[in-house]
């Protein structure tokens, strides 16, 4: 299985790859501005967190929606890759009326793909100023925080995904059996 992470300029983009290696996928970390016909032998994109504010600086993400056009493939995209995400389907983000950053009380309402088997209420790490305000019609919530009523959804006919949250990080409890249920539903589109 190949799945690729993309920079989006984020404190932990190499965790994620790190997290990726770990579970025996092959990955590598590729620059946002890397042209879609280089990766169409993927099996899945990550989009990575990133320093920019989407809601304000959008052209620093470089060629993420045009990845979201093309791909027939699974995406995850985390913290600002989410954002950018649901920005690029017709949502918003904007400045959270609580900025997150440290531990947080994550609670799974959907558990559907991404939450499969892990409980309903978990520790997760956060960082960021912004936050989704605006979801696109075409997802789903599949849970929220104390502060944060967006922390992870689903597109309703992709295979596309989003946490608000880093996965990645060794605070984030579950964070390893997020990733290897991400990689089950890369493994379900692959057949």
């Amino acid at each position: 299985m190949k799945v690729y992470v993309v920079d989006n300029g984020g404190q932990w983009t190499h965790r994620e790859w790190r997290v990726l290696k770990y579970l025996k996928v092959d990955t590598k970390i590729v620059p946002n501005t890397t042209p879609f016909e280089q990766l169409q032998d993927v099996d899945a994109l990550v989009l990575s967190g990133g320093s920019p504010r989407v809601a304000t600086d959008l052209g620093r993400m470089g060629r993420n929606g045009e990845y979201l056009d093309k791909a027939t493939f699974p995406i995850l995209g985390i913290c600002a890759g989410v954002q950018f995400m649901c920005n690029h389907f017709g949502g918003a983000t904007g400045p959270a009326k609580v900025p997150e950053f440290g531990k947080a009380d994550l609670v799974v309402d959907d558990p559907d793909d991404l939450f499969q088997g892990l409980p309903r209420q978990f520790t997760v790490w956060e960082s960021h100023n912004d936050e989704i305000t605006i979801l696109p019609s075409v997802f789903k919530v599949l849970a929220h925080s104390n502060n944060c009523p967006i922390e992870a959804v689903q597109h309703a006919s992709r295979p596309i995904y989003g946490l608000q949250f880093h996965p990645e990080v060794e605070n984030t409890e579950h964070g390893y059996e997020i990733f290897q249920n991400f990689l089950k539903v890369v493994e379900r589109w692959q057949k």
